[in-house]
């Protein structure tokens, strides 16, 4: 099977998400469509980096080190909800309830963000 390029998996997920201005914090992830608790979203891509900073999404590796990836695509404007309805597995975002149309696409960013 081939393996899909950017683009293509960009097109996918754009059918399935749309940004748009937020009322949680200026632009936000809306779902177009229905989206089923555990359905792929989509893959947060871009370039690795070590600098934090707007759009930094941090894993962690196999080998338990962090690794930032600078969002390139509609996923860098993801914002933060209690309760959140998505989750990322690695750099890949499946919803974790179910989102209705219109409905915004939110993550828990984490213990370090509430701390800030």
């Amino acid at each position: 099977m081939r393996k899909r390029s950017r683009r293509e998996r960009e097109r996918a997920m754009l059918e399935r998400i749309e940004v748009r201005v937020s009322p949680i914090h200026g632009k936000g992830v809306f779902a177009r469509r229905r989206l089923r608790a555990g359905q792929l979203i989509g893959r947060f891509e871009g370039d690795t980096t070590t600098d934090n900073g707007t759009y930094v999404l941090w894993l962690i590796d196999e080998d338990g080190g962090e690794v930032g990836i600078r969002g390139r695509n509609a996923l860098r404007f993801l914002n933060h909800g209690d309760p959140e309805n998505a989750e990322f597995v690695d750099a890949n975002l499946f919803a974790i309830a179910n989102i209705q149309p219109g409905a915004e696409v939110m993550i828990d960013y984490g213990e370090a963000w509430r701390a800030d």
